[in-house]
């Protein structure tokens, strides 16, 4: 007799992580000499922890520091850099109780789900999206309401989707927004952002913004939900701009009615992010001119793609106002992104995400492209693209 399956086992794949896996293999069959596989899947920084990081590591070990349980919301030193960080970047004032350190922002998301909704509750984004949002409010019974946007607005949604949303189906109970986003880098203008927080406060509706490429933009200032929604709940990590995808750790800046539910879910979900991968974060916050750094190189590798995609074959791009992610449509060379990305890692050894990953209504037509390899793998990468068809 077999034995029950939860409706959560459902869960599609985060299909970026099957090319990782292809990517993966193929180079691993590669023989001896041959030209290995260029990697523009998956949006982790080749660069990885900063120096002052490893080395606040080390002395930590080498001092014994036991490194058992932190608090769940994490170092007090931490939480009180972070909140120093919302100071010296945005001008905000938060008080270090509203931060909590969370196991990187995957960790985030189910916390912040669980405390402010309810199953079957709606919470609008817009497409493309980040794959994991949806994947994860389903796994938890609530719905995902989906809003088609496009370039018109940046791949952003609107405050006038919201508007006929409401009117066909009432307010949504809570909206996610990405800025930059992922996959297309593109980013909310702070009026924007303003209008769609305005919006929900307007409406009842639970904001949610994911910040975490913050740092990692290039010609459109940054804004932050937390200094225009008191109700939002922000998501930030030290993946992305500090580069340690693989420390997990992260964190939220919660609004007061939310402090206490967030933190018993994380006691019993997680009792704390890593101590060790704090130590690590902590020192990243001063290590400025390494990280800048790194930006100065994806801001390199960007202009270099922009100008050359169109040339491979490539014309229509996504805005990549930050994050290091291009989207591009490649309707007319294919109409299954699945197909073509696996052609284009058997054929010439590149790496990218479908957009079916994205979108699951039109990402057939979309490809993402990472730009956070090294310099040299992005200019190897336009030598091959050029010479493909």
């Amino acid at each position: 007799m077999a034995l029950k399956i939860g409706r959560a086992a459902a869960s599609p794949p985060f299909r970026v992580m099957d090319v990782i896996a292809a990517a993966n293999a193929r180079q691993a069959a590669l023989p001896p000499g041959a030209a290995r596989v260029l990697r523009m899947e998956v949006g982790q920084p080749g660069t990885g922890a900063p120096a002052g990081a490893a080395a606040a590591v080390v002395a930590a070990l080498q001092a014994g520091d036991p490194l058992g349980y932190t608090e769940t919301f994490g170092l007090p030193a931490l939480r009180a850099r972070i909140a120093a960080h919302y100071r010296e970047w945005y001008g905000l004032d938060l008080p270090a109780r509203r931060i909590a350190v969370t196991t990187g922002a995957s960790g985030a998301f189910p916390l912040a789900f669980l405390a402010a909704f309810d199953a079957g509750d709606r919470i609008a984004l817009a497409a493309p999206y980040y794959p994991p949002y949806v994947n994860i409010l389903r796994s938890l019974g609530m719905r995902p309401v989906i809003l088609e946007a496009g370039p018109e607005t940046r791949f952003q949604p609107s405050v006038a989707m919201l508007d006929r949303l409401a009117a066909q189906a009432g307010p949504p109970d809570g909206l996610i927004i990405a800025s930059p986003a992922n996959p297309t880098g593109s980013m909310l203008p702070a009026a924007d952002l303003a209008e769609l927080a305005a919006w929900c406060a307007a409406n009842g509706v639970r904001l949610i913004s994911d910040e975490i490429y913050h740092g990692l933009h290039y010609d459109t200032p940054i804004a932050t939900a937390a200094a225009v929604g008191p109700d939002a709940i922000v998501i930030n990590s030290f993946s992305k701009y500090f580069s340690m995808t693989g420390w997990r750790v992260g964190w939220m800046v919660l609004p007061e009615a939310l402090l206490r539910p967030v933190e018993c879910l994380a006691q019993n979900f997680f009792i704390n992010a890593p101590h060790i991968a704090q130590v690590a974060a902590l020192a990243a916050f001063e290590c400025g001119d390494e990280l800048e750094a790194n930006v100065a190189r994806y801001r390199r590798s960007r202009a270099r793609l922009l100008a050359a995609l169109p040339e491979c074959g490539f014309p229509r791009l996504s805005s990549a106002d930050g994050a290091f992610y291009l989207y591009a449509d490649i309707a007319g060379r294919d109409e299954d992104s699945a197909r073509f990305c696996a052609r284009m890692l058997a054929e010439i050894g590149i790496a990218a995400t479908p957009g079916l990953d994205f979108d699951a209504a039109r990402g057939g037509h979309f490809v993402r492209f990472s730009y956070c390899a090294p310099e040299a793998d992005i200019d190897e990468a336009v030598a091959r693209l050029a010479a493909w068809r």
